[in-house]
């Protein structure tokens, strides 16, 4: 496996560059070990085929599982890392000349983007179909969910009861004034979610939710999810919104200080007596004109196969899209109702949902 990770220019702007690097070499995830994929009974593609992958996903087990696709099939995978809307621009910037076959990115919205670009091509196969829920997939078969992230609510233990506690409409009732804790409008999350609430209830409904978030903040919307997280520890605010994953990661942690988070601050699933919570993916397609198209094919049918999936998920402590993936153990304590929303719908909603936290001072 081939890596070259993408650095941006330095004032912030233009095209991105690859840097030659040693090929990453991460752990292999801990749900990994003793797993054996036995997938693709069918013979080695020819000596010196690859795919040329450009991925947004950066988390432990994924290289792992590229060298083992690699062994498998003989196809050996190139990878360029970095961020979803600069790796999104640089092909784009390529176009036709463009090596990437596979394009690999977080949350519907930036999916959205790709389509709407025009840098994937339609694929459907029988494997694909089955192992991807239609929610979870774009209905042209531009793109196919990798794995599922919840949008949850985080609370103070010591000052809110979980019974208080209900949807996402109700954070913006004056009860909890001074108390929310969020990331700001930029964050393609938060985008996604209010796209949710305008499929939902309409844009009106929407604009007056993003407002009543607005005069409910605890401060300025700042810092990364597990920075919501810890904010709520830290007494800063009494709930925060984040993607459960980044509070699993410090149940797992061996630090104390992140233990002691995890003991004052608790995870909620919104939603759960009406739509259910929201759910976003990481997900990737085929890119047009993908010089080494079987070859991609081959690879996204592989990454969402049941073994495949089990090491994304433990990776990230992220839900497996495939219903017959195994789940980690702490995965598995974990059941709740999802927002049965598709994710090109949560996609098509987005450019209004930026509209309207710029119309609510959501910055």
């Amino acid at each position: 496996m081939k890596t070259n990770p993408t650095h941006p220019h330095p004032s912030g702007h233009g095209h991105a560059t690859p840097v030659p690097r040693c090929p990453r070499r991460r752990p292999v995830g801990r749900f990994l070990l003793g797993l054996s994929l036995g997938l693709f009974g069918a013979a080695p593609f020819l000596p010196g085929a690859e795919v040329n992958l450009y991925t947004a996903r950066h988390y432990p087990g994924d290289d792992a599982l590229y060298e083992r696709f690699e062994e498998r099939t003989g196809i050996e995978v190139n990878v360029v890392d970095g961020k979803g809307d600069e790796l999104l621009q640089r092909i784009r910037a390529e176009g036709e000349q463009s090596p990437a076959d596979v394009f690999i990115t977080v949350d519907a919205g930036r999916l959205w983007a790709a389509e709407e670009a025009g840098i994937l091509q339609p694929v459907e196969t029988m494997e694909l179909l089955a192992s991807v829920p239609s929610p979870l997939r774009d209905p042209d078969g531009l793109w196919y969910g990798l794995t599922k992230r919840a949008r949850v609510i985080f609370y103070d233990r010591a000052s809110v009861d979980p019974s208080e506690l209900s949807t996402y409409e109700e954070l913006a009732d004056p009860r909890w004034q001074g108390e929310i804790l969020i990331r700001s409008s930029s964050n393609v999350y938060n985008q996604s979610l209010l796209a949710a609430i305008i499929a939902e209830h309409g844009e009106a409904y929407a604009e007056q939710w993003a407002e009543g978030m607005v005069a409910n903040f605890a401060r300025k919307p700042q810092s990364n999810d597990t920075g919501q997280i810890r904010a709520v520890a830290a007494g800063l605010g009494d709930v925060a919104i984040a993607n459960h994953y980044y509070y699993l990661r410090l149940m797992q942690s061996d630090n104390p200080e992140d233990q002691e988070i995890v003991e004052k601050v608790g995870m909620f699933f919104p939603n759960q007596e009406s739509r259910g919570t929201h759910v976003n993916i990481s997900g990737g397609g085929v890119v047009a004109g993908a010089e080494n198209r079987e070859e991609a094919i081959r690879f996204l049918e592989f990454l969402v196969s049941p073994e495949a999936q089990a090491v994304l998920a433990d990776g990230n402590y992220e839900f497996p899209v495939n219903p017959d993936a195994p789940v980690p153990p702490y995965l598995s304590d974990y059941s709740f109702r999802e927002d049965p929303l598709p994710a090109s719908v949560i996609g098509e909603f987005n450019p209004e949902a930026i509209r309207i936290f710029d119309r609510a001072g959501w910055r």
